[in-house]
């Protein structure tokens, strides 16, 4: 099978009405089904789209603009993402399962563990057509989690979310998932009535601050509010010392460059910010650089003016100076350097601490500790925030200056990295990618690994319970082999006997 060659319409009224009273149909038995069982739906879909890849890729290239091979890759992370949550279904350690028996002393029987939530929504992201799209991370963990998943297709690439929805669809109902477990559906007026309505019990979101606080407010002023997880923005900031400096600033420089340019600058992890010790000397080194960077395409021309408009809004700023630029043509946009101190970065920090997507990014200076810890403070939620330091190398002078930074960035940000940079977020269970707000709305909650899936889950406790009613991972036999809490004890999972 072929892709379309028209752009799907908006869904209409009725068409919606029917996508979400399937979703909703399939949302019991769905959840009924064993780990192991939506296990076996997720490595269906892995296995789906990645027989497709050969499809879908030129479909990406044409409505995206990003490379083959930045796209292929993305498949196969999407796809190694479902197989990740195939695992962690298996494992059943997400379940919590915890079970206290009853005492003489008059202490009922309780048994807690958590339960799918039920149809969930997500808004797909223009960057990543595969990764924080139709296939991705959100789609994947809610489906783990055992709800069915609506989609709202990003109008930058609708074609291929169309199509990658259609494929993902045929293949978990060839694997057994009932009708309804995955639909997209198209159009602003589309996601937000879907957001309103009953039956869907929680949303994700990717993109834009104004649009994700649009959303968010709609979320909660639903007659039955729900949990919304966006993610809005984040500027990332980056803290060299001055030991750091001087042992390896060629390395800093050239690793800076690269992660704040790298895709166009449109990852959410791209950082904004580069704190350097005042007269730090290489300053044309940082120039040369940025103008050996090639231009680069955008993701749309909607995206690249918007770029454009707020790196010339920054660059108008007091106390901001050009340091550098590359060249651009007239289809793809150059890096943009720009240079200001602390005091004067902190004197427009309303104004300032702003993310600019796209490859522009500021170098801030700083004349002693007490600054580097001003600006520290300055922030607000951000998804990263990293240190370059020499700690732990024949001299551990960053020590003092770098526990008390580490400190305060703790608490603004999701995850914090140590000499080298934030672009690149690895999928693994130990992966925290979300932060206090901007950064996310849910500070608690991750969008990538696999504690994602908590994002979909509730728990419910079942108190003095007949055994005949009780679900599978909270029998006494232990039918599915779990590791469980019982009585305040860890047990070891186990083979089952049935």
């Amino acid at each position: 099978m072929t892709s379309a060659t028209t752009i799907p319409t908006e869904t209409s009224p009725a068409e919606l009405e029917n996508v979400l009273a399937t979703a909703q149909k399939a949302a019991g038995p769905l959840a009924a089904l064993r780990p192991a069982e939506r296990a076996e739906l997720l490595r269906a879909a892995a296995d789906a789209l990645d027989a497709a890849t050969e499809e879908l890729v030129p479909q990406a290239m044409s409505e995206s603009g990003l490379t083959q091979a930045r796209l292929t890759g993305e498949v196969g992370r999407s796809s190694g993402q479902l197989r990740m949550f195939a695992a962690e279904l298996e494992d059943g350690t997400y379940l919590e399962p915890i079970i206290d028996t009853a005492t003489s002393s008059g202490r009922p029987d309780l048994r807690r563990m958590l339960i799918p939530l039920g149809p969930v929504l997500v808004f797909a992201a223009s960057n990543f057509p595969f990764a924080f799209s139709v296939p991705g991370g959100d789609t994947a963990s809610a489906l783990a989690a055992g709800c069915p998943v609506v989609v709202k297709a990003h109008p930058g690439h609708p074609q291929l979310s169309q199509r990658v929805g259609d494929l993902l669809a045929e293949a978990l109902r060839a694997a057994g998932a009932p009708e309804g477990t995955l639909s997209v559906v198209h159009g602003e007026s589309a996601g937000a009535d879907a957001l309103r309505d009953s039956r869907i019990t929680a949303a994700a979101f990717t993109g834009s601050e104004s649009g994700g606080k649009a959303l968010l407010e709609i979320a909660n002023s639903r007659p039955e509010p729900i949990p919304f997880y966006g993610e809005l923005g984040s500027l990332n900031p980056a803290f060299v010392t001055p030991s750091a400096w001087q042992a390896r600033a060629t390395e800093i420089i050239d690793g800076y460059v690269g992660s704040f340019t790298l895709g166009a600058g449109q990852f959410c992890t791209k950082p904004g910010l580069l704190f350097l010790p005042s007269g730090h000397g290489r300053q044309q080194h940082i120039i040369d650089a940025v103008e050996r960077t090639a231009p680069a395409t955008m993701l749309n021309e909607r995206i690249h003016q918007a770029h454009a408009a707020e790196r010339d809004r920054l660059a108008a700023l007091p106390g901001m100076r050009p340091l550098a630029r590359s060249c651009n043509n007239e289809d793809q946009v150059g890096a943009t350097l720009l240079e200001t101190t602390v005091p004067e970065l902190l004197d427009n920090a309303d104004a300032a601490l702003t993310e600019c997507f796209g490859p522009t990014s500021i170098v801030v200076t700083y004349e002693d500790t007490d600054q580097l810890q001003a600006a520290a403070a300055a922030f607000g939620g951000t998804l990263t925030a990293t240190v370059h330091c020499e700690i732990g190398t024949e001299s551990d002078a960053d020590t003092e200056v770098v526990r008390p930074l580490l400190a305060t960035l703790r608490a603004r940000a999701g995850r914090v990295v140590f000499n080298g940079w934030p672009t690149g977020v690895a999928v693994t269970a130990a992966m925290h990618h979300g932060g206090p707000y901007p950064a996310t709305t849910a500070s608690v909650h991750t969008s990538v690994g696999t504690t994602a899936l908590r994002r979909f889950l509730r728990p419910v406790c079942y108190q003095d319970t007949p055994a005949p009613l009780l679900p599978e991972p909270l029998a006494d036999d232990n039918p599915l082999g779990l590791s469980r809490r019982i009585n305040g004890e860890h047990t070891a999972a186990v083979v089952s006997t049935r």
